[in-house]
């Protein structure tokens, strides 16, 4: 993960490929130090990985997330630091 400049406001961008098989890259940015968690759940809602759970200082962060352990389909992740709440899709075709 790379911590580079720091965003004015929370972002969390979609993830590239999308589709991807098995790794794709998610890039988010944090304005403030804090908690930070981001979690991959499938289309049913459970949670299958979680990618960051610490805290964070303010910046923008790139992951690689790896999935060959997992089954084709719609995931969401989403990404939460103190009142912030976001969820995005990605699909997983192989």
């Amino acid at each position: 993960m790379v911590a580079i400049g720091s965003p004015d406001r929370f972002s969390l961008a979609q993830n590239y490929p999308n589709p991807f098989n098995p790794t794709t890259t998610i890039v988010y940015g944090i304005p403030n130090n804090g908690p930070v968690t981001l979690k991959v759940y499938d289309n049913l809602g459970r949670e299958v990985r979680t990618l960051v759970n610490e805290p964070k200082t303010a910046g923008f962060y790139t992951l690689t997330f790896s999935a060959p352990d997992l089954s084709s389909g719609v995931y969401f992740y989403k990404l939460e630091s103190g009142n912030f709440v976001t969820v995005k899709r990605m699909i997983l075709m192989k």
